[in-house]
């Protein structure tokens, strides 16, 4: 019976390689870029109790967003082998405040979506893969079967909070929205974090609309094997100790005073000459 661990892979045989290097896998970036969006006008989907209140006010501000999910979809570029191109559809999530009467306003929250698109070289392959899963390891179990498809590359965008550029209730007859689905396309998962049901709001006369900024950094990448130099994970020596929960106030005097947050920013050396500057009124 031969010797299994005789047969043990190592990375360190491979091409007098030394013990120290191992194989691992991980994704390379094979492209990448960043950008910067400005979507004017785009149309906000309310619920009734939204689509009631921009018929009765102008004076709406908005007080949050946030990117709630995100839909991105990778197809090859014709007669271009490698590139392909990338629709990023981002569903933008508003918290809304209207001023109802002397004194008294009313919060309400509706929905933008905005789509970019871009182009990024993905490289070629043309091998198959396959994978286990924890599920076929147990006694008796079942093998699932795995279907052969082409590797793809995989699209990773990130992005931060969406920037409010500006506010606005438009009649439907000068509105020129910016609008790239309707609510039969918003995902069911979405529509059920609001308090009211999404509508089109076609029996008003009015649109809500924002103007939003978005800094994003999109990157295409693919399973790769490299050897990396390695060293013994150790120990650490610095032992874990719990807060003084007892003594609330001596735990206060030892943190630093945040002189930061009480100086005015130095405009003079943050903002250069004719460089581009955006006010987002949230």
């Amino acid at each position: 019976m031969a010797n299994l661990s005789e047969s043990k892979f190592s990375c360190g045989s491979a091409g007098g390689v030394g013990k120290e290097t191992f194989c691992i896998e991980t994704n390379r970036i094979l492209d990448s870029c960043r950008d910067r969006d400005c979507f004017e006008n785009v149309r906000v989907y309310l619920t009734d109790l939204g689509n009631d209140i921009i018929e009765r006010t102008n004076s709406i501000r908005t007080k949050d967003a946030c990117i709630t999910w995100t839909a991105i979809n990778i197809d090859p570029v014709p007669f271009n082998r490698g590139f392909y191109s990338l629709t990023i559809r981002f569903f933008v999530k508003l918290v809304f405040e209207a001023c109802i009467g002397p004194g008294r306003s009313q919060e309400f929250e509706g929905i933008a979506v905005v789509e970019k698109k871009v182009v990024l070289y993905g490289g070629e392959s043309n091998v198959c893969v396959f994978r286990s899963t924890p599920d076929n390891d147990s006694f008796c179990a079942v093998p699932e079967l795995a279907c052969c498809t082409k590797s793809v590359p995989e699209a990773v965008v990130e992005v931060v909070d969406p920037i409010i550029l500006s506010t606005a209730v438009l009649e439907k007859s000068a509105c020129n929205c910016c609008c790239c689905c309707c609510v039969s396309e918003i995902p069911e998962r979405i529509c059920n974090s609001f308090s009211g049901c999404l509508c089109d709001g076609e029996d008003g006369e009015r649109y809500l609309t924002v103007s939003i900024g978005i800094f994003s950094v999109v990157r295409i990448v693919r399973p790769a094997q490299y050897l990396i130099n390695a060293t013994e994970y150790s120990v650490p020596d610095k032992e874990c100790l719990e807060p003084e929960v007892e003594n609330p106030c001596r735990l206060f005097n030892n943190m630093a005073f945040p002189i930061g947050e009480f100086c005015p920013p130095d405009y003079i050396h943050t903002h250069k000459s004719g460089s581009e500057k955006h006010c987002g009124c949230q």
